[in-house]
Parts: structure tokens; sequence; C-alpha cells
């Protein structure tokens, strides 16, 4: 190879590092906190353009699937049909179709079961210590009911036919939860293909295996077997996502990572025992097939209700339970543009609705409604239809009119998920022994927040269809922030958890965190990362450096914009500058990109006055600044000791200098003054003759960075008379020394400050509050008196009279485990605890 081309090569290499990594600073300690983000982002091309908002032309594929599925409640299997028109949009040639098998994460042998480490994300808690720790190894009884669970049962689908259109089998490949179909001819740009899947699969116990779908069973009931809630989710194979940046979205499915789906027109018919009611995703075509005129009548006037109101009445729920079904009834039901279908089935549902209406929208009247069993009680009567319209009413304000003819809570054994147009809560009431049912604030505050978050999904991402496979922020941290909008206004005196920046101090400042824009599998602890920090980040964004009317019109045009489309992490930090008009390189870098943390100390504060160069008028100051120096303690002792000063004793030593000190004036220095005011110019001498006159005080406030994390430096100033004021500095301050800056401050000579403290109302998350006031304040806070317990110790045991103790044998019902993972919020592993209950569930 000749040198020539080496160097060629070389230089290109070296390119192409430096603009993966951005450059480098290797000498000092410099550190550019404003390095533009265009050096980390996708280039902008013709499907998605340098503003942020699709290319002119951005494209995504088309699936619509027309599906009959049979529930089968004893056996508790479902089995379908479904055929599926998929249009590839796309400029590219497709020699074969991936699809979604996402039951097979229930295998034994899956990924997600094979490479879940003992101990780790993803169980109910399997070990609380390792082998080898020193303590016994332990297994919860929730993980020992899982293993059983997938012992007795064959979980995973049974895909029992892929044929195209004309019936003719086409070759399939399954690879863990995803299938590959192989086409006999590629299929072109611009072109469909229909084919049809035939398959059945047995539903997981959700509270046995964590979920985010599933059955529960209710043995108490009146009905002999008791008695089932099914809810439906990932229930059928689902088109991969194939799109312009990275092509087929064929990730393995490991359980937090969600989904991106195609959007679609759905026809569903499902067909379950005839005493079952069903909620499910679109609107139902044939209600005069499955409800009796009087819910029909019921339903229809709902629409106008101030109120929700029964389409199936707590009598009717009751009087099901207890009976048997005589046969089967079919319930069918279409949905237009969406990108998901889920639906629930159960005979214990209750059914109340209740109109919103949205003039001008293209769904004027959204039907809310509410399915749950009598275990929801009084708890989802009161909240759970009032948050779904509440919850509209707030999101659209942000972003468009509620896009669907339905917005659906169901009750059941998920926490917490969301689909299109239906969502899966699970708070519920508590019998007690007199018959009645209660619940506790914490399960309300849980209702209110777990029903306005998933419903909240329904915008982002069931609408606004981001990659939560690969960015579960985009989702859950966009939604956590408008959640908590709409918690504060639905009632600002509970306490909404998890979503500011004074929240999430503890986690950022911990060394268990990673970058916001880690994957989803990769995360360490998902709640704080993924919901809590971008919320955060977004309402620091919204009430403190952009303001609302800068940032609502900013966001808005993010969910306009992406409607309905596939946005990445660059449209949304690229949409949100160019339509405030503001640059946030800095914000998303130090927020998404790093584990920096604010913390923000005012070292020092130096209060001056500027000297007015007239020797007559700054000498004497400065001799009396002299004097009120404290005295040197030698001195101070001498004279308690009554130690007389030998020039006292004998005066007749002192001279000239005795009379005049060091600040005695002289002509000189007079005539150094006047020389001084004949040399300036003009409008140097009105400026300093002004300031002078003027007297002001002037004071330096010395700040250092020590969290990393450069933000705006909020000032909240107390004054001598009483007075207060608020200083906002901007980020920009940090550009070109991120650890050290000092600012100026310019006050009348009457105005003397008293107390100075950074972020005063506690809105950047600074981790340290203590270092934020100048001068410093005492740092309250209480001291415990206690008494020593010691722990359990084998060594202790008093077994002489342990021995004695008579067995009990009554019987206990045991409690199932109190940190149930299903659904789309609730913690994974005990550092995420930190996540309140208006964030439901966290899923596996």
């Amino acid at each position: 190879m000749s040198k020539w081309l080496s160097a060629l090569l070389a230089t290109l290499l070296f390119t192409g590092l430096a603009s993966a990594q951005g450059i480098q600073q290797t000498k000092g300690n410099f550190q550019d906190k404003f390095r533009q983000l265009e050096e980390v982002l996708p280039t902008p091309n013709v499907y998605r353009n340098a503003s942020g908002a699709p290319g002119y032309a951005y494209w995504q594929q088309e699936a619509d699937y027309v599906i009959d599925v049979e529930l089968d409640e004893t056996a508790r299997r479902l089995s379908a049909t479904e055929t599926i028109t998929y249009k590839n949009n796309s400029p590219d040639s497709l020699r074969f179709l991936w699809m979604q098998l996402d039951q097979n994460i229930f295998r034994k042998d899956s990924m997600k079961e094979m490479a879940t480490d003992f101990g780790g994300i993803g169980r109910r808690g399997p070990s609380t210590s390792a082998p080898g720790s020193g303590e016994p190894a332990r297994l919860s009884l929730g993980e020992l009911r899982r293993q059983q669970s997938m012992d007795d049962n064959a979980y995973g689908y049974d895909i029992q036919a892929v044929t195209d259109a004309s019936g003719n089998p086409l070759p399939y490949t399954i690879v863990g939860t995803m299938m590959r179909i192989d086409l006999p001819r590629a299929l072109k740009p611009d072109t469909s293909l229909k084919f049809t899947v035939d398959y059945a699969y047995n539903i997981v116990e959700e509270d046995a295996v964590s979920a985010r779908s599933g059955y529960e069973h209710f043995p108490d009931d009146e009905r002999e077997g008791g008695n089932d809630i099914f809810l439906l989710a990932q229930w059928f194979p689902r088109m991969v996502v194939y799109s312009d940046y990275e092509g087929w979205h064929n990730k393995e499915f490991l359980g937090r990572g969600e989904f991106t789906l195609e959007f679609g027109d759905y026809d569903v018919s499902i067909t379950v025992p005839n005493d079952h009611i069903v909620a499910a995703t679109g609107t139902l075509s044939n209600a005069g097939q499955v409800l009796t005129a009087t819910q029909r009548q019921r339903l229809a006037d709902a629409r106008d209700a101030e109120t929700p109101l029964y389409v199936v009445t707590p009598e009717e729920a009751l009087a099901a339970e207890s009976g048997d079904p005589s046969g089967m009834k079919t319930w069918r039901f279409k949905a237009e543009n969406v990108r998901d279908f889920a639906w629930a089935s159960s005979r214990k549902f209750m059914w109340d609705a209740q109109g919103h209406h949205q003039p001008g929208a293209e769904n004027e009247t959204v039907m809310a409604m509410s399915f749950w069993p009598k275990e929801g009680g009084e708890l989802w009567e009161k909240y759970s239809t009032a948050s779904v319209v509440h919850t509209m009413k707030v999101y659209s304000r942000f972003s468009f009119d509620y896009p669907y003819p339905t917005a659906q809570s169901v009750n059941g054994p998920v926490g917490g998920m969301e689909y299109p147009m239906i969502t899966f809560n699970g708070p519920r009431t508590d019998l007690q022994d007199d018959g009645t049912r209660t619940y506790t604030f914490s399960e309300k505050e849980f209702l209110i927040g777990v029903v306005i978050h998933e419903i909240g999904h329904i915008y982002f991402p069931m609408t606004v269809n981001s990659d939560e496979r690969q960015w579960t922020w985009m989702d859950e941290g966009l939604n956590s922030f408008l959640d908590s909008v709409a918690g504060y206004e639905w009632d600002p005196d509970i306490h909404w958890n998890r979503s500011l920046p004074r929240d999430l101090i503890s986690y950022m400042t911990s060394s268990n965190q990673v970058p916001i824009m880690t994957q989803s599998d990769s995360v360490l602890n998902l709640g704080p990362n993924a919901y809590g920090k971008p919320s955060a980040a977004l309402h620091l964004l919204r009430d403190t450096i952009l303001g609302r009317e800068l940032f609502d019109f900013a966001f808005k045009e993010y969910a306009q914009r992406w409607k309905f489309k596939r946005p990445t992490p660059a449209d949304f930090f690229r949409t949100m500058e160019e339509a405030s008009g503001v640059d946030l390189d800095w914000f998303w870098r130090g927020w998404f990109y790093t584990t920096d943390h604010v913390d923000i100390s005012l070292d020092r504060v130096y209060k001056l006055r500027l000297d007015t160069e007239d020797p007559d008028i700054d000498f004497e100051r400065r001799r009396q600044e002299d004097a009120d120096k404290p005295q040197k303690i030698g001195v101070m002792l001498n004279e308690q000791q009554g130690i007389e000063p030998w020039v006292d004793r004998f005066p007749e030593i002192t001279d000239f200098y005795d009379e005049n000190d060091i600040y005695t004036v002289t002509n000189k220095e007079r005539n150094k003054f006047k020389s001084f005011l004949d040399d300036l110019e003009d409008w140097e001498r009105t400026a300093f003759e002004r300031a002078v006159e003027e007297d002001k005080n002037y004071y330096v406030l010395e700040f250092s960075n020590i969290g990393g994390l450069v933000m705006p430096i909020i000032l909240g100033l107390e004054f001598t008379d009483g007075s207060t004021e608020r200083v906002y500095i901007p980020a920009e301050i940090w550009r070109r020394n991120a650890h050290n800056v000092r600012k100026l401050l310019v006050y009348d000579k009457e105005k003397e400050l008293k107390q100075v403290v950074v972020d005063p109302n506690w809105e950047t998350g600074d981790a340290d509050i203590d270092n934020n006031a100048f001068p410093r304040q005492f740092i309250a806070s209480r001291v415990e008196a206690y008494k020593s317990n010691p722990s359990f110790s084998f060594k202790r045991r008093d077994i002489m009279q342990d021995i004695k103790t008579e067995l009990d044998t009554d019987e206990e019902e045991e409690t199932a485990e109190g940190d149930a993972e299903a659904g789309d919020d609730i913690p994974e592993t005990a550092a995420e605890a930190e996540i309140p209950a208006v964030e439901p569930s966290a899923s596996e």
C-alpha cells in the first residue's frame, strides 16, 4: 500500500472517530458542556429533517388484521385465526417478513428466562441474599409459585399454520420471540401481501408468572369452581416494525423493553361464554347481538351524561357471577388506525360510561368507560371513569384532541398497562368482616394515578408511536411528566411523587444509574431512569428554563408533527429547539447522555464599594476599615494585664509619624488624583463621576459546579430592608468554565444584601442544599433516643422455654406477594422502591 493511500485511510479513520466521539479535550480540565449534539444525533435526511419534523419522503408500513378468536374458559386457552394484509410503503423490496411472538417469553427455554440473573432484575425478589454472602440464600414463595406454574403448563405460541392468500404454506422460522416468514417472491415497494396465521396458546396466570396480561382466578365466588378475569394483550402474532432508521426491529423481547408496532385497521371477532362482558380496543359493531335493549339504551344515554351511568349494573354483574353460561357469544370490534389491540372478558364485570365532548374533533364524543368486578367497589365507581375524562381534558391541551372513539379502564390482575383505547389497572378495595368494602388513601391515590398514567399512554406512545423497545423514556418519561401535570391539576394536595426534580435527587446522586439514553433492557433502575428522571427534566425545562409559553408551544408542535408517526429522540430534541427558538443541546447532553447531577455551591460573596480615587475620601475610609479590624490578640491581652506601651510611658520619643499615619493625605496624592481626572475622556469622566456619586453596592458571588450538571443559577435574595428578589442566571454562564464562575450583582447603596440562597424553591433538584446559602445556615434535624434491640441469633434462642410452646393449628390463608410486577410501572428491584403508587406497575 502506498504511503499516500495509507495517509488517506488514516485521515478518514481519524475523521470518523472524531465525528463519532466528538473532539476530546486532553489538556487542562476544560469541559465543553455546550458542545452541539449534531455530532451525536443521526444525520438529517429526506425521511427526518433537521428541524425535527418528518421529511418530505417520510414513510411507514401498514398492517391490517382480521382476527377470529375463541376463549376456552375451562382450559384457559385461546385459539385464533388471523389474516394480515401487509402493505410495503418503504422504498425497499422485502424478501422476508418478521412477526412478534411475545407469548414465547414464557417458555422455559426463552432468552429472557435463561438470561435472568439469580436475585436480579425481572423477578418477585427470588433472593435477598445470594449464596456465599454469609447468610442463607432466599427464594420468595412468589418465585417458587412462578417456577411451578411454568413446570405445570406449556406456555408460548402453538403456531399451527402460516399460509398465503391461496392457502399455500409459507415457510417460517421461529427465533425466540420472533418468527421470520420467507416469501416466494420479494414484496416490492407500494405492494401488499395477504397471509393467514392459525395459532393457539395457553393463557398464563398473571399472579403466578408476572405478565402484562393473563387470567386471575377468584375461587371464592359463589359459582362452582369460581370465576376468572381475562386480560388479553400480546395475544396475537404481530408484525415487527420495518423503519427508515433501523430496518426490521427484530430485537428479542426480554420483558422490559416493550413494543413498537405498525398502524393498521382491525376487525376482531371474540367468542366467549355468553354471560361474559367484553371490553376491547375499538367500537362494538354488533351491540344488538351481545347487549340487551336496556343496556343499549343505557349506553346511548351515557353519551350526554354529566356523570358516569351504568351500562351493566352491580346487580347484573353479581347475578352473572353465580350463574353458568348456556353457550357462547361473539363480540365484534372494529378499530381504525391503531397500532395494537387488547381485550378483557369476564362475567364479573360491571360497566359504566360517560361521554367526553371535544367539539370540532374527528371524534366529537369519546365514550369514557370502566369495567370492574365487585372487588373494585366504591373506589372504582367514584374515580375510574372520572379519571379517564380528566386525563383527556389535560393531555389534549398539550398535544391534540383524543384521537379515538373510546377510552377504557379495566380492573384486573395487571397493575397498570396500556393499549389503544383500553388500559388495565389494578387497585381494589378490601373486604371487611362486616361485608363492607373500604380502601386506603394510597389505593385511592394509586387508582387515580394509574388511570391517568395509562390513559395518557394512549397519546404517548399509542398515537405518537415511539420505539419503547429502544427508548423507554420516550413514552414513559414524557407520559410521567404529563401524568404529574394532570395529577396536580386533579388535587395538588396529593403527594404525586417521582416526577419533579426534587424527587430524583437520591437517584441522580447514586452509583447505580445509567444515562437515560440507555437501551431499555440494559437500564438498572427502570422507574427512576425511564419515568422519573425524564419527567423531572421536562418539568425543569417547562417551569424554569423555557417558561410555560415556549415549552407548551414546542411540546404541542412535537406531538402534532408525530401524531400517528414514529419519532426518535433526535426528532424530539430538534423539534423542541426549533419550535422554542432556544439552543438546548447542553440540556439534552447533560440530562439524557450523562449521569451528572445538580449541585451548585455558593462558595463566597464579596461586597465591594467603588473607590473614588480622591485621597481625601478614600484614605480616611481605609483608616476606618483598619480601625474596625479585630484587635490583635496579644495587644488585647497586654491591655488586660495592664502593660503600658513604651510610647505612652515616654512621650518624648514621639515624632512626626506619631501625628501623621500612613493614611495622611499629601498634595502628591491630590495632584495624582487631578491628573487621573484630566486624562479621562469626557464619556469616561462622566461615567466615573456618576458611579462615585451613586456609590452602589457591588456583590461578587462565586459558584462552583460540584455535581457536574450545568444548570441555570436561580437566586433568592433577601435584603436588610426586608425586601426580596429572584434572580435568574442562564446556564450559559458555565459555557467557558463548567467548574467555577463568578457573577456581579449591583444594587443601590441603601440596598444591602442580608442572605443569598441558590435554588430557593427547590426547582432544579440541587442535591446538597446545605451549600446553597450564604451566609451558611444551621442544618435543622432531629435526634431520636432508642433502646437497643438485638437481632435474631441462634445462640440467643431460649430453647428450654420455646420448646414448651404449643403448635398453633389454626389455618391461615397465605397472603400474596406484595411486590407483584404485573403492569408497566412497578419496581423490579429493591433499588426501584422509590417509585410511588401513582405510577403503577413495571412489568416483565
